[in-house]
């Protein structure tokens, strides 16, 4: 097994400790926002919607036009997606997902899914702490895999929700694709607000590309099959280029006088040095960086994500996310150092 020190560079003297999915956020504080009913079926932008998947893509008409007759509009999901969690601040976002409930789920699961874990890492380069910390942050390892119906949550956002309409009425057409690959009814899968589905919480795209039958039982299941979830997850990592054994952050710091470059702008690690930012010299000049500013309380505290680090963004594209991830996986790797916890042989 491999270091568990290795991919975060350095283990903080006191962790950063911080997903599941956003909840949903009334309106009003006194009582939830009311589920409103819309029909879809006879707007005019859902019929053109209907007609270019069903010349497209080949969709029956009829199996299209019954998913929209049972989908139903729903304003929490808007108020939803309006109130991020990644729209907090650090110090309020870090506590949600890494803290003691979270660390002590991760060292269990990680001692009942070992020989999975083991396997994934060893064909897909990416380690197991960051393998359990995905789907602990996602979906608190299984337990959370969302309360909406997917059909439902994409329609909403990609008829409803301007400002990301393309992108959810893309997402909403690889759902379909999917269940008519996967012999589903639409209306039936469950999932976040957005969309996300399963335990590692893939959007219907992801789940085309990069979702595996890891255990070849000849179905991709990331709901309740650990071997495909697991795999699944790897799989997506070594597909956007996790390199392994490679760093993903570095703690840093601003030389005294010094103005903090542009977080989260592409650069190098010599870039980032010129600027002023000091951090370990085991990160050669020409290296992939981008320093992460985060907020606490009273002070900004300050890391160098490298190449792994945006990988990481790549599944969620919130640096503190991928900070969670983090500092999850090394919290959970020390919590089984110290325990004494190891793999079954």
């Amino acid at each position: 097994m491999s270091n568990p020190l290795r991919y975060t560079g350095v283990l903080a003297a006191s962790l950063l400790t911080a997903c599941a999915h956003h909840p949903v956020v009334p309106l009003s504080p006194h009582a939830p926002t009311p589920t409103v009913v819309i029909g879809y079926a006879s707007r005019p932008e859902v019929r053109q919607f209907v007609d270019n998947v069903v010349q497209k893509d080949g969709l029956d008409r009829s199996w299209v036009e019954h998913a929209f007759a049972g989908a139903q509009r729903r304003q929490s999901v808007i108020d939803a997606i309006t109130r991020p969690f990644e729209a907090k601040p650090w110090y309020q976002y870090e506590p949600i997902f890494v803290n003691d409930a979270r660390i002590t789920a991760g060292v269990s699961f990680w001692d009942q899914q070992a020989a999975i874990l083991q396997k994934a890492e060893a064909q897909y380069g990416v380690p197991a702490g960051i393998l359990v910390a995905i789907v602990g942050v996602e979906s608190y390892y299984g337990r959370q895999h969302g309360g909406y119906p997917v059909m439902d949550a994409l329609t909403t956002l990609a008829f409803d929700y301007p400002p990301r309409a393309p992108f959810f009425q893309g997402e909403l057409e690889q759902f379909l694709l999917m269940c008519r690959e996967q012999s589903l009814d639409p209306l039936k899968p469950m999932g976040s607000y957005a969309g996300a589905m399963g335990t590692p919480q893939f959007m219907p795209d992801s789940y085309r590309q990069y979702a595996v039958d890891f255990d070849g039982d000849g179905k991709r299941d990331i709901w309740d099959d650990w071997a495909d979830i697991l795999g699944s997850v790897a799989n997506y990592f070594h597909e956007h280029g996790w390199q392994p054994n490679g760093l993903v952050v570095v703690p840093a710091a601003m030389k005294l006088g010094s103005t903090p470059p542009e977080a989260l702008v592409p650069s190098t690690a010599g870039t980032l040095r010129q600027a002023g930012v000091v951090m370990t010299s085991g990160v050669p000049d020409d290296t992939e960086a981008v320093l992460v500013a985060l907020q606490e309380e009273d002070e900004t505290r300050y890391w160098v994500g490298l190449h792994n680090f945006r990988v990481i963004t790549q599944y969620n594209k919130s640096p503190l996310y991928a900070m969670a991830v983090v500092q999850l996986a090394n919290a959970v790797a020390q919590r089984r150092a110290e325990e004494g916890h190891s793999a079954p042989p």
